[in-house]
């Protein structure tokens, strides 16, 4: 068991939604209008987590730390920007336990909150869309604030937001940009081992905890 919490804050994109089946549309949209080679979902899926900008720049170059030309993402991404606004969450679903989860975690208390990477114009619509929008306090999305993960300052702010005490905090994630930013911030980690992490175990990044759905919280804390 991990030690008592009294806020609970969760990542949007392979945490909460699968929203890869939609970003993998868009940026094989997106290479298709520039006429470049499509890149398939499987590489999309390694791709995601750290805000559609960078995921973009991943598209473009066909790889994690890529930088295409100025040029080029200055074209590419508006019509990234567009296709996204458009197809936010016509094939994104939540994974299977999550609404198990957040019926316990509300049951017994807890303070909720959501911490994500990604742009408010995208992550409100999405989180609305999927029915679980009104079950947070606080939304923090990537362009909330100066700093996103894995800076531990969203960590901080609905912490300071809720009136809880890092220490008596926990933040559920999925990829090492949750951890960095948890561990940084003084909160315990839980990670979900479906995610999105760049293709890596997330065991590697030693969590507090891993599991397999948010219908195991009941088990944990």
């Amino acid at each position: 068991m991990l030690k008592k919490s009294e806020m609970v804050l969760i990542d949007v994109d392979g945490t909460l939604v699968d929203s890869v089946p939609d970003l993998h549309y868009c940026v094989d949209a997106m290479m298709k209008a520039l006429a470049m080679p499509l890149r398939g979902e499987a590489r999309v899926r390694t791709w995601v987590g750290n805000g559609v900008e960078r995921l973009v720049r991943r598209a473009l170059t066909d790889s994690l730390d890529g930088e295409p030309d100025d040029q080029l993402f200055a074209r590419a991404y508006p019509i990234f920007l567009d296709l996204y606004a458009e197809n936010t969450s016509k094939r994104s679903k939540l994974y299977p336990g999550v609404i198990d989860g957040l019926d316990y975690l509300q049951q017994q208390g807890y303070k909720l909150g959501c911490v994500t990477n990604k742009a408010a114009q995208f992550t409100i619509p999405l989180l609305k869309d999927l029915g679980v929008h009104d079950r947070f306090g606080i939304i923090v999305s990537g362009d909330s604030l100066p700093e996103k993960k894995p800076h531990p300052l969203p960590l901080l702010h609905a912490a300071e937001f809720f009136g809880v005490a890092p220490e008596k905090a926990l933040m559920i994630g999925d990829s090492v940009s949750d951890v960095k930013a948890a561990r940084a911030a003084g909160f315990q980690i839980i990670c979900m081992s479906y995610g999105y992490n760049h293709g890596n175990d997330i065991r590697d990044a030693k969590p507090d905890a891993v599991i397999d759905s948010m219908a195991e919280l009941c088990n944990l804390i």
